[in-house]
Formats: C-alpha cells, structure tokens, sequence
C-alpha cells in the first residue's frame, strides 16, 4: 500500500543591415559557441493566409495545393559571404532544417519537383550522403533530432482535415534515425507544429485546439516526452489569441525563445520574437516578453543568451536584445522577384545533446489510465459542495475526414465545429478521487455529473494517453503549479482498487443526430403547440427543412434554449455554465411548462445530445452538401443567386417588404442571402436572427414559410403581422395568395424544394455525400478504390464509425 502511494505522488508530481555579411560574424564576446556557417531553406511565400497552410492540397480539388515552389537548401559562409546551394530544385520546395548534434548532418523536409509529398532526407553538411528516410502519399514536415536517436516531426499520416478550413492536418510522429518504426505520438483532431527537444529531453511544441470554445484563439506551447507520453501545458493555453509557435530553448539559460503570430496567426509563422519565462506557470502572461516591435520575423534560433538569427522576408537577420536586428544575408533579387522567402536558419555548430527520457509506453496495451486525486480541488470551482459530483462523463472528439469551410455551417449554427463521441461514465468516489482505464490515442474530454447527470464543470481541453501509460492529475482544472496537498495524507480511494472500465449510457446514441434522434421527442411533445399553424410565443419546432437547417434547430440555437461552449475565445467557465444544467431546454422537460412531460429515457436523450455540443448533422458526410447557399473556404456556393425565380421574389421582397424593414429589421432577399445576420459569431441579442433566411424560408411546406405569412392576411390563414403602407394601414401586405408579388416569393421557395429534393441533405432518402467525401474515404482505405458512390448506397454513420476506428487509437495502423 505504501508502495502504491508513493507511485500515486510521482505521478502527480510529473517543461540595422551591414555593409557586407562579414559584419554579422558573431562577436567573439558571445558565450555560445563560434558560428561560421549557417544552413537555410528557402521556398516561396504561401497565398493562404494560415500558418498552418503550407502542405498538401485543397478539399475542394486535389489540383489545387497549398504549397509552392523555388525550393533550395543553402549554406552561408559568414566570412566570405558566399552561399552553396546543397539542394536547388526550382519546381519542388525545402523545408525546416535541423542540424545534428555532431554539427555536420543536416535533417530536412524536401517535395521534390514533379511530386506531390514532403519527406524527410538527410545529407551530410557538404552536400554529399543524401538519403530519404520517409515515404508514401503524406507530408512528413518540420524534423527535429531527439537525444535518444530517434526523429520527432508532424505529418499527415493521421489521416485527417482541419476542422474550420480545407487543408489537412499534421499531428506529432517520431520514427528511427533510419526512418523506420513510425509512431503516432498525438491525439489531436488538430494542427500540431514545431516540435524541438528541450534540454531535460522533453519535447516543445505548438498545440492547436478547440472544445467548446473558439477555433481561432488556443494554439500555444505544450510539451511531451519523446514516446508520446506526459503530454502537459507549457505555456498559454488558458488565454486566447496568439500562435505560439517555433520554440526553441536558449542555451545556459531556462528561457525558450519562440515566435508570437497575432491572432490566429500569419502565414509562415511570421511574428514577434518573444523569450518566455516558464518559472511562474504556464498561465503567467507578463512572462512572455517581446523582443522585437515587428510582426514579421520567422523561425527564430538561440545563439545564445540574447542573440538570435531569425528569418525575414527574404532575408535573415541576427536579433539582439533589447530588439534590435542587423542583416546577415539576402536572397538574389531574381528569388525575391519569384516570391522566395528565406526560412529555418541554424548554425552549422556542434550542440549538447539533450538528456534522454527512458520509454515509458508499452505497445501491446490498448488502453492507459488515468487517475485523479480530487475533483474538488482547482479553480472556478466555487459553489461545487463535496460529494456532488457522482460521476464523470468521457467524450472523445472526433477528426474530421474532409472539411471545405472556415465555419462550423451545417454541423452547428455558431457552436460547435466537432462531433463528439459519448463513451460513457466512470465513477467519482466520496474523496472527489477517480481511477479508470481510457482508450489510447484518443482526443477525450471529460464533464463532471452529479447524481441526476447534471453537468457540474466541464473540460475545455483535450487529454490522451498512450498505451499504457498512468496519468495523474491533482484536480478540476487545478493551477499548474500546484502540487499534491500534504493535508490528506491517505491515499485516495480511486487508486485502492483496480481502474474503472468506462460504462457505455444504455439506450443513447455514442453520435447525436438531431434530426434522428431529438426531432421525434420533439414531434411528441412540442410540435401540437410548435407548428405554424399554432406557433405559440412565435415559436416553429417542426423539422421543416430551411436552407441550411431544420427550423426547430434554427430555433433552438438563436433562442438560446442549450448552452454549449459555442465559439467564443473563453475558457475554465464558472460550475454550470455551459452544457445541459445551464440550458433553458432542460427546465421545460420537467412539467413545469404547460404540463408537457417527456419519459426519462427522452429527457436523457436531450440533455446528453446537450452534453455532446448540440449537433445538427451526426455524420461528416453532411458537410459541403444538401445546402443552398452552403460555403466553401468562406465564399458560398449553391446559392439561388442566377435563379429567375430569385430575380422576381427578390424584387417583390424590395418594393413589398423593405420599406419596413430595414436597419436590424431587414429581411433576406433570397434563400441564401445572409446579409441580414452572419452564422459566425452571432449575436443572440441580435432581433435580426429571428429574420433569418435559415427560418423565414420552408423548403419543406414552401406555402408555410413565414416570408409568406407574416405578410398575408389572416383571412387568407396568414398571420397579418406586417400592415401595408401604400393602402389602408390595417391592410395585410398581401390581401390573398393570388396576389402577384406574393406568387413570386413563393415561386422561389418552390424552386428551393425542388433543388434541395435534387441536391439532398443527409436525413433524406437517396442522399450521396460530396465527392471530396468519398474521395478521401478512399484515400484512406476506408473504402475499395473501385467503389461507385453513384451507384452504390452509401451508410454514412456506419462509414463515419468505420474511419474513425481506422485512424484512431493505439491500435490504429500508421501508413
């Protein structure tokens, strides 16, 4: 038992330009040691915008990539000035060098003209010894040497897309010396980058994440040990905005230099040079400190205490404290007139080889545990009583397998960007201590329930195991820098017996479909008073199709009856502030409103559709298809724009309807017109949301959209709550269905049935995913290559599941 304990504790307790480039030699007053040579990649600045966007190619087309050429590996001789060409490939690109320990091997990523795929090669420093050491249809990117022999790098070998743009993710790998022995160190369903060895043997890296909370604002410095396991918070994570990305540890100090992108980033890292202090916690913010007052500076390398090289633009510059920066070369005009940027400059120098951490994983396990001390115990738990919470709910988040769109649009109305999986629940004994055995490999949240499966607190991160590795946590969202309290000397009560196994919840979807699974509850017990014909406190909760939604989603959502995380750049939320405890809905369910009662198993399915951020669709496959007015990258597309009926109604809608409605009253003038109100973002105070295109149309009922019936006359069975201003002002707009403006309006809400019976959305029969769906499918074996998609139908739940099994987990196979 002490022995036991004293494991428990270990775990718990587990980061101005020269005249020539002679002038940049470093002084000889530097510490560091003597640089003469520097190595450098240079390629082509990117078009896209993101920094994560520089590999592979689109969603939309595999012709369209996102990387570009004038690739070339230099090496700069300091004292002469002069520059060696080691790799000159004009059509292909080069990137992220790394030089070896010894001072004389060069590691780095090359595409080669004419081919598709950045690998990993290695040559000696001279130019001779070129070896590849990976291969195969995915991008191997951004190497870096590991102290215990082995390589650590991203790659798209993961098998999946970012979830709010159309390129591919990379996630972290390690492999052999030789290249062999490939393995997936990350869970993340998003971007990982940037990985370099601090001097303990631990690896830096940028983390980029989003659970219930904005896509644009967590992407910050975490670390891990080589085999995967450890995974922690560096630095950031619980404030948003900034990339931080390109860390590196500056020598005979414990500061780590990295770049800081604004925002959610530019494009090739580019940023302010920031050193950064991890002594006071990772969320200490004064401990980053910027050295440079520019945002365009790249890939910066310690020299030593205060001297750094870093790109820019296309040349590279020595940068000293206090942020001054002096150029030590310059691309050949005829390069910077092709758009070559220089990247990546190191030293050609010898450097102490990191302390090796022994490997900690054990391949043959599919699972890990995990075990907390006391869920009590952290911030923001103000209000939370000991023994209320009786349980935890473990969700995995799931990667997407193509994605052709910056917003979240049809998978959630401003919230969420992700499905999530309900595995089930472990226990949580009298003590707040937990002890359970978790899948591997796997990007999981947890949510704290109490006896009646309210939601107390809620993750807002991701954790992961590997196989076979023990993780400890002292608390809830515990301060990083605190450590198990001596006050509680025994050992928990969770770590007294074997691990928990996750129970599966009896009689509720793993993946919520709303209109599946939620539309029916709703059909019996809210629709009698829901509908358009009753449509009590102008309320519709049909499953009538909009243009992009159901209206009883639509309504839901911008009525704010479930509280999810939506995107929004907050985290560690107060107890009960987002999920089914703080959801309006919930309160409805219980018979207090209008007597309407719902059977237990119903409320279930409710409160933890709630719980798995309110999905609409329950399949990837729902994406870029059965939407007018639908986008891709940020540009829509399938709009009824160069529609005639479109034409007409839109003209009737301007000389009938807008004379009133203007300012936050203005109505859409087509079904995929949203000048009215923005999906991303929105605010729900906002009286136009009730205006939207997603709820003023009815492709389902076209005579039943409220576009028609707020303006016709009640004699005529419409609602009458818009006057005329040219006749009587007690007048009806539209007097009858047989007036000729209100025809036209309903010609194109016809017009939107018929195109949406053609292009099909997921919960209607003969729907077929989008090409780019079952084209990636394929790719990723999870489909024969000869399958015909036309032809063949398709189970999309069932092939989502099946592709999800294949790339996740410790079991999945690395390609």
């Amino acid at each position: 038992m002490i022995r036991r304990f004293f494991h428990f504790l270990v775990l718990l307790l587990l980061l101005g330009r020269p005249a020539s480039p002679q002038a940049a030699v470093i002084p000889e007053t530097n510490p560091a040691p003597v640089t003469t040579e520097i190595v450098f990649a240079v390629r082509q600045q990117n078009y896209d915008g993101h920094w994560y966007a520089n590999f592979g190619y689109y969603a939309d087309s595999r012709d369209r990539k996102a990387y570009r050429a004038q690739g070339r590996l230099g090496k700069l001789t300091l004292a002469s000035g002069q520059t060696t060409w080691l790799v000159d490939d004009p059509t292909g690109s080069v990137r992220d060098p790394q030089v070896h320990y010894d001072g004389q091997t060069i590691l780095f990523s090359w595409r080669k003209g004419g081919t598709e795929s950045y690998h990993l090669y290695e040559m000696n420093a001279d130019g001779t010894g070129l070896k590849q050491l990976t291969d195969g249809p995915y991008d191997d990117i951004e190497p870096s040497y590991l102290p215990d022999g082995g390589i650590a790098f991203v790659s798209s070998r993961c098998r999946r897309w970012v979830n709010c743009w159309l390129t591919q993710v990379a996630v972290l790998y390690r492999c052999d010396r030789d290249g062999g022995r490939i393995r997936r160190l990350s869970a993340n369903i998003e971007q990982d980058n940037t990985p370099w060895p601090l001097p303990d043997g631990r690896i830096l890296y940028t983390r980029w994440e989003y659970v219930d909370r904005s896509q644009v604002d967590y992407h910050h410095l975490w670390t891990a040990n080589p085999d995967g396991t450890g995974q922690m918070v560096y630095f950031g994570n619980l404030h948003p905005g900034t990339v931080m990305i390109d860390a590196k540890p500056i020598p005979g100090t414990e500061q780590v230099v990295a770049i800081f992108s604004p925002g959610h980033g530019q494009k090739e890292h580019a940023g302010a040079v920031t050193l950064v202090s991890p002594q006071r916690g990772p969320d200490h913010q004064p401990s980053a400190r910027r050295l440079t007052r520019g945002e365009d500076f790249r890939d910066p390398y310690p020299l030593g205490e205060g001297v750094f090289l870093a790109a820019q633009t296309s040349r590279i510059v020595r940068v000293t404290e206090p942020g001054e920066t002096r150029e030590v070369y310059r691309l050949p005009e005829a390069l910077e007139k092709a758009g070559a940027w220089c990247h990546e400059p190191r030293p050609l120098t010898p450097r102490t080889r990191e302390t090796v951490i022994p490997q900690r994983v054990d391949d043959a396990q599919p699972t890990g545990r995990l075990l907390l001390a006391d869920i009590y115990s952290g911030r923001n738990m103000s209000g939370v009583k000991p023994g209320e919470i009786r349980k935890l709910l473990v969700m995995e988040s799931l990667p997407k397998p193509i994605n052709y769109t910056g917003g979240m649009d049809p998978l959630s109305y401003g919230g969420t960007f992700t499905l999530a999986r309900l595995l089930g629940t472990v226990p949580v004994e009298a003590d707040g201590s937990a002890y359970w055995e978790i899948p591997a490999l796997r990007s999981l949240f947890l949510i704290a329930l109490d006896e009646n499966n309210q939601s107390v607190k809620r993750m807002q991160s991701f954790l992961s195991v590997m196989p076979g590795e023990t993780v400890g946590c002292v608390g809830c969202h515990e301060n990083r820098t605190q450590t198990p309290a001596t006050t509680h000397p025994k050992m928990p009560l969770a770590a007294r017996r074997a691990p928990s196994p996750i129970q599966p919840l009896a009689s509720v979807p793993e993946v919520f479909d709303f209109p599946r699974d939620i539309q029916p509850i709703l059909d019996r017990h809210c629709v009698r008073c829901h509908d358009y014909d009753h449509r009590e406190g102008g309320v519709v909760l049909t499953g009538d199709h909009g243009p992009m939604f159901s209206h009883s989603y639509y309504t839901l959502t911008y009525r704010r009856q479930f509280a999810d995380g939506r995107d929004n750049p907050m985290s560690n939320l107060p107890p009960r502030s987002i999920g089914a405890s703080a959801s309006p809905l919930m309160a409805k369910l219980s018979g207090r409103h209008y007597q309407v009662t719902l059977a237990p198993q119903e409320i279930e399915m409710i409160r933890f559709w709630i719980e798995s951020s309110a999905p609409y669709p329950g399949t990837y496959a729902a994406l870029g298809s059965g939407m007018i007015g639908g986008y891709l990258e940020n540009q829509q597309i399938d709009t009824d724009a160069d529609w005639p009926e479109t034409r007409t109604a839109s003209e009737a809608i301007q000389r009938r309807c807008l004379a009133c409605h203007q300012g936050k009253l203005i109505l859409p003038r087509s079904l995929s017109d949203e000048r009215n109100v923005s999906f991303w973002r929105p605010d729900f105070n906002d009286p136009r949301l009730r205006l939207s295109r997603h709820l003023v149309f009815n492709l389902t009922r076209p005579e039943q959209s409220l576009m028609l019936l707020a303006p016709l006359a009640r004699s005529a069975g419409g609602y009458a709550a818009c006057r005329s201003r040219d006749t009587n002002p007690a007048t009806a707009v539209f007097a009858d269905p047989n007036d000729p403006d209100y025809r036209k309006i309903l010609a194109m809400c016809k017009a939107g049935k018929i195109q949406l019976e053609k292009i099909r959305r997921f919960d209607m029969s003969g729907f077929k995913p989008n090409p780019a769906y079952v084209r990636e499918m394929k790719r990723f074996g999870v489909l024969p290559q000869d399958f015909d998609a036309e032809r063949t139908p398709l189970d999309v739940y069932q092939l989502d599941r099946a592709y999800w099994d294949q790339v996740g987990g410790s079991q999945a196979a690395t390609p």
